[in-house]
């Protein structure tokens, strides 16, 4: 049996790798040290194209300078930041940009508030430490560490998570290019091709602000929501379709229809405001963004494989809606409520079911 079919997320670099094997053949363009692919074909993995007859996906449905932007920033000295809203694709485009320039994505750290300086730097197998002293065995390096020896990229995921102090301790790396071992009085120095990939969060509670310091040493860039409802909608469709291929899940995928209303509820909750710009609308307490609509799709199916017909429902998707909009109980549920009259009962026989399902969902 295939391998992949055993693995429940696979690395991008598996799971484009026919791609990028057909852009390292196709690629006559000069290389940067330490990257596998240059920069023309590292923009064409993520915004999609062709490469020898091989057709590239898409990775990142968006501005496409910014993803200029993004690949000119790691051709430097300078790492890379990538601020914002929940659901924007961060941590995606981070691991597909280290994916196509390295081939491996898999150097991360993940922020929180259990992050520790050790996590940054580095720590010790503290058995071998007692028993023979600090040595090169019984180092710990993080990810950052083997990042700089191999001339590879660090992911630094949702760093706004971790605790001033510990963010601080990226100034004199990003800065020097250097961690310092006192312990056993040496230095490791970043081979060529080493940066750091951050990114951060702009909306969800727990983030500490960065410094002016560090925020000094990164070139930033802010991803934006999907401008339109197409464009979202695209988006939405597109990984609803990915991640349900990788689950197997034994249901067809949402139609045109199911995906549109769905996008639309999230996009007039999340701006206030419904599209046609006659009235507004009260939301919900949580952050109702385009990972949160793929993600009540994709659960949607699985309630459809398991518990119906494997066709997805009106009563699915109601009950993907209330787990994903009411999350502070009380309020949430009266928003929900007066969204429901006020916008969604008005739209006519088309929502006419979906409507019903939801407010039999929120009694």
């Amino acid at each position: 049996m295939d391998q992949k079919q055993d693995v429940l997320r696979l690395a991008s670099e598996r799971l484009y790798e026919d791609e990028l094997e057909a852009l390292k053949k196709a690629d006559i363009d000069t290389k940067p040290a330490g990257w596998q692919l240059s920069p023309k074909s590292v923009l064409t993995f993520l915004i999609g194209g062709n490469a020898g007859g091989k057709v590239i996906t898409p990775k990142y449905i968006g501005n496409r300078r910014l993803i200029e932007m993004a690949i000119a920033t790691l051709l430097t000295d300078r790492a890379l930041l990538l601020i914002g809203e929940p659901g924007t694709a961060k941590s995606w485009l981070s691991e597909n940009l280290t994916a196509a320039i390295h081939g491996d994505s898999s150097k991360v750290i993940q922020g929180t508030a259990g992050t520790s300086e050790e996590h940054i730097r580095y720590s010790w197998n503290y058995a071998m430490l007692l028993a023979q002293g600090p040595s090169d065995q019984a180092l710990i390096k993080s990810s950052i560490f083997r990042a700089m020896e191999t001339g590879g990229i660090a992911r630094f995921e949702e760093i706004s998570r971790c605790a001033s102090e510990v963010q601080d301790a990226l100034i004199s790396i990003l800065s020097e290019k250097t961690i310092s071992i006192p312990e056993l009085g040496k230095e490791v120095f970043a081979t060529r091709g080493f940066s750091v990939i951050a990114t951060a969060n702009s909306r969800d509670r727990g983030v500490n602000e960065m410094s002016a310091a560090l925020k000094r040493r990164f070139n930033i860039i802010v991803l934006p929501s999907p401008a339109d409802i197409e464009t979202e909608v695209d988006i939405v469709r597109k990984r609803v379709g990915e991640i349900s291929t990788s689950y197997e899940l034994k249901a067809s995928v949402p139609d045109d229809e199911a995906v549109l209303k769905v996008v639309t509820i999230f996009r007039e909750l999340r701006n206030g405001m419904t599209l046609d710009g006659k009235e507004k609308v009260k939301g919900p307490s949580g952050v109702i963004s385009t990972a949160e609509a793929i993600s009540l799709l994709t659960g949607s199916m699985a309630l459809a494989a398991s518990f119906g017909s494997g066709e997805i429902s009106d009563e699915d998707i109601a009950a993907g809606l209330q787990g994903a909009i009411v999350k502070d109980d009380e309020k949430d549920k009266h928003v929900w409520k007066e969204y429901l009259e006020n916008v969604m009962k008005k739209r006519g026989a088309t929502w006419r079911n979906l409507y019903k399902a939801c407010s039999d969902m929120n009694q």
